[in-house]
Formats: structure tokens, C-alpha cells, sequence
């Protein structure tokens, strides 16, 4: 079946895709968050928020890669099984015996 026919019978899933993008546009904003938080808090002389800029810029891109590898997991698992389920109907295919 071509790509078309797969993306609307939902044989080719649109969500991994989607889930990159919220990868990336997770760690822009923990990135530019973190910035933001360190320049104001070194600005207004607050250390607790050059802190929490820091943590927010090293930690916040590995939590949301985090997150996002434990969504793409379920993925991976359907597109295993699927392949599984593949290999076992071809196999049942060439044992099956014609009398």
C-alpha cells in the first residue's frame, strides 16, 4: 500500500513526528527560560533565581527528553508487534500445506 493509503488507514502514525517537534520546542523554551531566569535574577541580585535558571537550563532539556523517549516507546512497542505479527503470517504462509 502506498504512503497515503498507510497514513489514512492509521497503519503509519502521525504522533512520533508531533513528538519530536514538542521535543524541540520543550528544550527551546527550557533553554531561553533558563537564560531569562539567570540574567533577571543576576540583574535583581537574587541568587535563588540564577539558580533556578541554571537548573532550569542544564536539567530542563534531559527532563523533557526524558518524557518524550517514554512516549516514543510506546511507538517503537506497536511498530515491533506489528512487525512480529508480519513475520508470523508470512511464516504460517509458506508452512501452510495445499492438498
Amino acid at each position: 500500500m502506498n504512503e497515503a493509503g498507510d497514513f489514512l488507514s492509521f497503519r503509519k502514525m502521525l504522533t512520533p513526528i508531533i513528538i519530536q517537534i514538542i521535543f524541540w520546542v520543550g528544550v527551546i523554551f527550557c533553554v531561553i527560560g533558563g537564560v531569562i531566569s539567570i540574567v533577571m535574577g543576576a540583574v535583581a541580585n537574587e541568587a535563588i533565581n540564577v539558580l533556578y535558571g541554571i537548573v532550569l537550563f542544564i536539567i530542563g532539556p534531559l527532563a523533557v527528553r526524558i518524557y518524550c523517549e517514554i512516549l516514543i516507546v510506546v511507538f517503537r512497542i506497536n511498530d515491533t508487534l506489528t512487525e512480529i505479527e508480519n513475520k508470523l503470517d508470512n511464516l504460517k504462509q509458506d508452512t501452510r500445506i495445499d492438498v
